[in-house]
């Protein structure tokens, strides 16, 4: 399979052009980064977004690799001496993985098995013999009786047929076709089935007697039924229609008529199958459902992971965060509008200690001291009796003050980090923890990607998928998010840094080091001057580093520097020079008069191409722009609500906190989160819960359920018509 080959596979299995397919692969194999492809590359890809682009690439890496392992598997059968020109041509016809190695099994070194003695007793050729059914004796066991031989241990006819069987077994599992069939009645006819192995309750109790067609299993099916039974809770089999393979596999074999040895055949088929053939397939369509499983739920929760790192920042704010605490007593933090920590105290309202009264007169203070906006209060031990604290110090400031409850997974995991340490010298772990719950509310972005996102707590048995298949795709999903929004280049972290496109750790280390003893950055292009950062690297990054306090105003926006000319030039046309980006009265002008232009006239005009314009219309027109500031702002509360206080057919407005295949889970206010089931989504039908809502989405839900001895909500999102809100 040629270059050129791969290319038309690809255009074809993805509806696009040879020439588009052929330009991106050279884009890729050109070690350019996926994000820099997708924004400034459009004229060469036709435009194509990131998820294409990462299923083209990943498509690319299959068939290359389709390609290297058929030639050596070619060689490996060639160095036997067994490579038929028919064999060769179905091997270069491969078009899957599978299908290649179907063909290779019987050619593979296997080790030591019963048809590999039976041979070496030379029992081969009563095994071809009785395979091609060709020879009819009255007497079978007389042609069997030739290959008795005490010193080989064939001290008998039936060791004789016993190893002729053997050897036949082995060719028909290993044949390509007999793996295809039986793999296909398997999938379409198997059944799925667990059963406890215990009878003490578990989280599984539901699967204790559970069957399923195999081919229908949604993934949190298989997921849950996998982990049951690797916690030893579930006995699952694969239950198979096994006598219509078998007599599948006997007419696909058998000859019709009476011949020598045809129920010495027939063992040896049912044989193979059995011992064989259906356990290798059984593990193999248990390893497909569970690899779909598993891409589904890595699937499920990168849509999360990006939903929550593009939440709407609150800039601007002064926050007071809290990570509750009761033994060890709440940790209090301050932060100003860059998330500088202005102080930290420890507070003991709760029990053991009780200090109520101590802890609401500390914080009233630290409020009133510095103008606090926000109290973040993270979600974990302790919360909902700091948010009664909160609301008795919100009532007593006589401020427009307001608290939020933070999602708080993964603040441990940051405090006791090397990047911690580093931005937080000094400080107890702790304290650390309240810091960064401050602020993942005043940029959620910039903090987060300083943990682990398998941390983050928006996935769905993420702790039973392959750590590297996930941790492959949700660096993806934190470099298309990093990417998308852009990187202040004088404040960023190496944690938000090592993202960006082009860039690594040790590059963004090295860039932050430098940025440290040179003092901030005033024009892209003295990235150049960082060690270890060439021109390839910069072309890569550029775009991407934003410079908020340069003089340049090209600087703060996603325009590359490849494209400041035709920026200029387009500015010129309108009247405009780029300082006129400074002012905000003839921002209003210039995005006027780009809106009435004709991009395709214009780009003609410059020696551009649309895309590219078009980009540099959009940025030109809101420089500076955050695109997370369309999105709508967290909800922020002044009282606080139970689930004591709740009552069914009340409607309040919440926070989508995760998606999972059977619904979503919604912050209402109350400490536990409610599930709004999958068909509590719509009136109409709904496939997927992504298809409605998404991390971080603010909607008005109903209470539909309250289960006060289970701490569960059940809630709805099928609302009627004229209902109050309710809720803080």
């Amino acid at each position: 399979m040629e270059e050129q080959q791969i290319i038309k596979i690809i255009s074809q299995e993805m509806g696009l052009e040879t020439d588009q397919v052929r330009r991106t692969v050279e884009l890729l194999d050109g070690d350019n980064t996926i994000p820099f492809i997708s924004r400034y590359r459009k004229e060469a890809t036709g435009g194509l977004d990131e998820e294409v682009l990462r299923k083209l690439e990943e498509r690319l890496k299959y068939l290359r690799n389709l390609i290297n392992r058929k030639e050596e598997i070619l060689r490996l059968i060639a160095e036997q001496d067994k490579l038929t020109e028919e064999l060769e041509e179905k091997i270069k016809k491969a078009t899957r993985m599978q299908e290649l190695e179907d063909l290779y099994r019987p050619y593979r070194p296997r080790r030591r098995t019963r048809a590999t003695m039976a041979r070496e007793k030379g029992l081969e050729p009563l095994a071809q013999l009785l395979f091609a059914q060709e020879k009819d004796l009255e007497h079978p066991d007389r042609e069997a009786e030739k290959y008795l031989d005490p010193e080989k241990e064939l001290t008998e006819v039936e060791k004789v047929w016993s190893g002729a069987r053997d050897i036949i077994a082995e060719w028909v599992a290993d044949e390509p076709w007999s793996r295809a069939v039986t793999r296909k009645l398997s999938w379409e006819q198997g059944i799925l089935s667990s059963r406890g192995e215990t009878e003490d309750h578990s989280p599984y109790e539901m699967y204790y007697e559970y069957r399923e067609a195999v081919k229908r299993m949604p993934p949190h099916r298989i997921l849950a039924i996998s982990r049951g039974e690797r916690e030893e809770f579930l006995k699952v089999d694969l239950e198979v229609p096994q006598e219509e393979i078998i007599q599948t596999l006997e007419k696909g074999y058998i000859k019709e008529g009476d011949f020598f040895g045809r129920e010495q055949l027939q063992s040896a088929i049912r044989d193979g199958y059995r011992r064989l053939l259906q356990p290798a397939v059984e593990r193999e369509i248990r390893s497909e459902i569970w690899e779909k499983a598993e891409q589904h739920a890595i699937t499920i929760f990168a849509s999360n992971l990006k939903k929550l790192l593009l939440q709407p920042p609150v800039s601007g704010a002064r926050v007071m965060g809290i990570d509750p605490g009761f033994r060890t007593g709440s940790k209090v933090v301050v932060v100003d509008q860059t998330g500088r920590v202005l102080a930290s105290e420890t507070i003991y309202p709760h029990p053991p200690q009780n200090r109520w009264e101590l802890a609401f007169r500390l914080l009233l203070e630290l409020v009133r001291e510095y103008q606090i906006d926000v109290v973040a209060i993270g979600n974990g031990t302790a919360c909902r009796e700091t948010e009664k604290l909160a609301v008795e110090v919100i009532a007593e400031s006589g401020k427009d003050l307001k608290y939020i409850v933070v999602d708080e997974a993964g603040a441990s995991v940051y405090s006791a980090s090397p990047l911690a340490k580093r931005e937080l010298p000094g400080m107890d772990v702790a304290m650390r923890g309240a810091v960064s719950i401050a602020r993942r509310l005043q940029d959620p972005l910039a903090e987060l990607v300083k943990i682990d996102p398998k941390s983050l707590g928006v996935g769905m048995y993420q702790h039973d998928i392959t750590p590297s298949r996930l941790k492959e795709k949700l660096q993806q999903v934190v470099e298309s998010c990093v990417n998308y929004v852009g990187v202040d280049l004088n404040t960023a972290s190496p944690a938000l840094l090592s993202y960006v496109s082009g860039l690594n750790s040790r590059v963004a280390g090295t860039l932050v080091d430098f940025r440290e003893q040179e003092g901030v950055f005033q024009k892209r292009d003295e990235l150049l001057a960082v060690k270890g950062l060439g021109q390839k690297t910069f072309q890569q990054a550029a775009g991407f580093l934003r410079i908020y306090s340069s003089a340049d105003p090209l600087a703060r926006t996603p325009i590359h520097p490849e494209s400041y000319e035709v920026a200029s030039q387009l500015l010129e046309k309108l009247g405009f020079v780029l300082s006129d980006l400074e002012d905000k009265g003839k921002i209003k002008e210039i995005r006027q008069k780009l809106q009435e232009l004709d991009p395709n006239r214009m780009a003609s005009e410059l020696e551009t191409g649309v895309p590219t314009l078009q980009d540099i219309i959009d940025s030109l027109g809101r420089p500076g722009r955050d695109p997370r500031e369309d999105l709508p702002p967290p909800i922020f509360r002044t009282n606080v609500l139970s689930i004591e206080d709740l009552e069914e057919g009340m409607v309040l407005r919440g926070t989508v906190r995760n998606v999972v295949d059977f619904g979503a889970f919604v912050d209402i206010g109350v400490k536990e989160d409610g599930l709004v089931h999958i068909s509590e989504m719509s009136s109409k039908y709904v496939r997927n819960p992504l298809e409605v809502v998404a991390v971080g989405d603010i909607v008005d839900v109903m209470v539909k359920s309250i289960d006060l001895t289970r701490k569960r909500i059940g809630l709805t999102m099928v609302l009627p018509r004229e209902k109050n809100k309710g809720g803080g």
